[in-house]
């Protein structure tokens, strides 16, 4: 993985902006530790950080190729191609030589050859650029379910671009400026974000399966890819099959790499079953055994309870499936310390506000890893494409015409300051965001209003929740240079998985039965039946304390930019009385009342930090 910048300029000569892109390239230093190249001609530069993990020596970017000893093409690329063995053989018959074996040659070669259309032969996780100099054209994609980011905004006559938010903003041009909306954003949305929302004013993300051009002639978007609603025509043995041989056929592309890779491991189904087909495919390359990953926090044991949200602990099961698989297995412990003392960091990872500790836990695992290794693979996904979550299983989200993991937001909204919330009117908001992803929902002709009902649900968390994950671990992740891909988010397993039937996924009665199925004889038994239980949090109260006394300090200090967004009595009352109504999450499973502080401190960080103004 890497981290990518550009500036298209038609208005002056970008050679002599070198201090500006060096500037844009050092802030995704974290993306790309191994090499840094730049690119100029007298409208476009380019700027590349670069991980390494293929083809050392031919992968370097950015990237130039030349057709027919005329014809530049200069790119800059951030993800990794999981079918560039096919690509290759197909691109070989068509008469191009390779230099290297790296799929970014291969990626280059493809829009040679292909074009703007080369985006739908492409199997993979990618954000990229490349620039015809003989046409003054620059062509930018963003892979379909949005793994890799791509930030981008366009004034006047130019375009500027970067893989994270803080490479547009050391841009001397681009402000820290957001408005009403991005408000909303932060403190409605978040710790999601509106699909394609930059929350900077005039910065926009690239959609997940959109692709654009830039020339003199301005900006052009296309969608080149979204989820189909057809009839499933398979019996259910038929399906358990092809979910098993595709997910299989997903995790053997996805150790393809020339560094170390790894698993990390919950012991849910989801992380178990990459790890049972990554360790078979490893011990049958005769690469040894694969290690493993896993996090949990110090005292944990005497403190978690269980819940509707969270119905067991990980420890366990993490054991019995490390020692099924033979695995060499790493726990890592955070304490709550260094928990509360990264929330900083991971809102610098972040650019953003995000998930609080959960964020900042994930970016300590990921440090822990990257001592090791490369390369992770991890189970994100899994819960939205089979339905996993709670709220596909209770007849509240069914009634709910509203995100069903955004809840008491009237609580929250009492937290803010009354002209705010005149201002960013967060209920409007909020339903506005809702029913335009409602507009896009690919119905099947003739299903249920059941099923119908359930399509929404699974669009609505593909499309939402889904994101804020592969925000989370791209960012978190990519700060300490490690690449994590995701098997449940090839397009192929989504794409088949989007139009099984209800019944048939929940087959057994149980969620994501359908999947269970499949792995039947991969797995243990207990783990093909274990409840789900999400990513861990910290049960510690020494954390609640922590974070309660930080969020007390800023109340107090008449300096910090928070006070002007909040009602400040009302939070005062809620830190200090520890006001019980947050005991349920506000945001997904995990975000309750310790998390709601932590959030407000990652606020004030942001707004301190990044000098944001309001306009």
């Amino acid at each position: 993985m890497c981290g990518i910048a550009g500036w298209i300029d038609w208005g002056r000569d970008l050679t002599r902006q070198r201090a500006v892109m060096e500037a844009m390239g050092r802030t995704l230093a974290n993306r790309g530790p191994d090499a840094e190249g730049f690119w100029y001609s007298r409208h476009a530069a380019f700027a590349h950080r670069r991980l390494i993990v293929v083809d050392p020596e031919g992968g370097a970017q950015p990237m130039i190729r030349k057709r027919r000893g005329e014809r530049q093409f200069v790119l800059v690329y951030n993800g990794e191609l999981y079918n560039t063995p096919d690509l290759r053989r197909e691109l070989e018959a068509l008469g191009h030589a390779f230099r290297g074996h790296s799929d970014t040659e291969v990626l280059l070669v493809s829009y040679i050859q292909w074009g703007e259309d080369c985006v739908e032969r492409l199997n993979g996780i990618f954000a990229f650029a490349v620039w015809d100099e003989a046409d003054h054209k620059l062509f930018m994609a963003r892979d379909r379910l949005g793994v890799k980011p791509l930030f981008y905004t366009v004034r006047n006559d130019r375009l500027i671009f970067g893989s994270e938010l803080k490479a547009l903003l050391a841009h001397p041009e681009i402000q820290p400026e957001i408005n009403a909306e991005g408000l909303a954003e932060v403190l409605v949305m978040c710790p999601g974000r509106t699909p394609g929302h930059g929350v900077f004013r005039d910065i926009a993300e690239l959609k997940p399966g959109y692709c654009l051009r830039f020339d003199q002639g301005g900006l052009h978007m296309r969608r080149y890819w979204k989820l189909q609603s057809l009839p499933h025509e398979d019996d259910l043995e038929t399906t358990v099959v092809k979910v098993r041989e595709l997910f299989k056929d997903t995790v053997e592309r996805q150790l393809v790499a020339d560094v170390p890779v790894c698993t990390l491991l919950s012991g849910g189904i989801d992380s178990s079953a990459i790890t049972a087909y990554a360790a078979l495919a490893l011990n049958q390359g005769r690469q040894g055994p694969i290690h493993t990953y896993s996090i949990d926090y110090v005292d944990n044991d005497r403190y978690f309870k269980p819940s509707l949200y969270q119905p067991n602990s990980d420890s366990q099961w993490v054991k019995r499936v490390a020692d099924y698989l033979g695995t060499v297995h790493h726990s890592f412990y955070i304490d709550t310390p260094e928990l509360v003392d990264s929330l900083a960091m991971a809102v610098r990872a972040r650019d953003l506000p995000g998930m609080a500790d959960v964020d900042s836990s994930l970016y300590l695992f990921c440090r822990a890893i990257k001592q090791d290794a490369t390369v992770a693979l991890s189970g994100e996904c899994a819960d939205e494409i089979f339905g996993g979550y709670p709220w596909f299983h209770n007849k509240e989200a069914f009634n709910n015409a509203s995100f069903p993991w955004v809840h008491m937001i009237d609580e929250r909204m009492s937290l803010l300051a009354p002209d705010i919330v005149d201002l960013i009117r967060p209920k409007e908001y909020l339903s506005q965001r809702y029913q335009e992803t409602l507009d896009d929902v690919p119905y099947l002709p003739g299903e249920s209003t059941r099923e119908g009902k359930i399509r929404e649900l699974l669009y609505l968390t593909i499309n939402w929740f889904m994101a804020t994950l592969l925000d989370r671990k791209d960012r978190m992740s990519m700060a300490l240079g490690l690449e994590v891909r995701v098997p449940f988010c090839d397009h192929r397993l989504m794409e088949y998985v989007w139009n099984i039937p209800w019944a048939m996924k929940n087959t057994g009665g149980i969620e994501k039965g359908i999947f269970r199925r499949a792995m039947a004889g991969v797995l243990p038994e207990e783990v093909l039946t274990r409840r789900k239980s999400p990513y861990p949090k910290t049960h510690n109260p020494a954390y609640t304390g922590a974070v309660r006394g930080w969020l007390n300090q800023i109340l107090a200090d008449p300096a910090s930019p928070l006070l002007r967004f909040i009602n400040v009595a009302q939070v005062k009352k809620l830190v200090n009385a520890g006001d019980a109504s947050f005991t349920r999450p506000w945001y997904g499973q995990l975000m309750t009342g310790p998390q709601l502080f932590a959030y407000l401190i990652q606020l004030d960080i942001w707004l301190r930090e990044y000098k944001v103004t309001v306009c």
